[in-house]
């Protein structure tokens, strides 16, 4: 049987900012009419509360305002668990990191604070080396503020899903670390070949 994941909650909120640090590219689900709109878009976290921008031309962008809800999936590294990584006899598992979190989110319509956001933002996402940087006087910049919005999302619920294989022994959860790190790498690389 699959252990169940393991559910990380406030106490845990570490965890859950390094996951949202790590891996920013979130899902963001509104529903309208009871159909789901869905993008995915950088998000960064700024004290409690996740700032993005999204393209004025995307649907999604109009609900992105008046305290709607919203709902916003982060993944981390997974991969398939192999029996025979184990030292004792296992079922084949599947280990993941997944986080949920349930917000309202509110328009920025400041022009300034979307400018500064998105040079905020590129700093953020260039960390370590900064081999980038978004200059504010970038004409560039300045000519699509009109086609970009930014928005805020209060988050109300955070749900960490960390399935880890941590109900194993110390040395068969070492074994599941290292394949999370091995396979994802390897899969990486295997995919984008079949790519291009």
């Amino acid at each position: 049987m699959n252990y169940p994941p393991k559910h990380h909650q406030d106490n845990d909120k570490a965890h859950l900012y390094e996951v949202i640090k790590t891996y920013p590219l979130a899902t963001l689900i509104s529903i309208e009419n009871n159909k789901p709109l869905i993008t995915h878009l950088p998000l960064i976290l700024e004290g409690e509360k996740l700032i993005g921008h999204i393209d004025i031309n995307n649907p999604q962008a109009q609900l992105l305002k008046d305290s709607n809800d919203v709902t916003i999936l982060f993944s981390g590294p997974e991969c398939y668990i192999s029996p025979s990584l184990f030292s004792t006899t296992q079922l084949p598992t599947w280990n993941y990191i997944k986080l949920h979190l349930k917000g309202h989110v509110k328009a920025i319509e400041s022009k300034a604070a979307l400018k500064q956001s998105l040079i905020t933002m590129t700093e953020f996402l260039e960390t370590p080396d900064h081999k980038y940087v978004l200059e504010p006087d970038n004409p560039r910049l300045d000519r699509n503020l009109n086609y970009i919005e930014m928005f805020e999302i209060e988050i109300t619920s955070w749900e960490g899903k960390f399935k880890l294989s941590q109900d194993k022994k110390p040395k068969d959860t070492e074994s599941a670390r290292t394949e999370l790190i091995r396979a994802n790498q390897k899969s990486i690389k295997q995919f984008l070949d079949t790519l291009f």
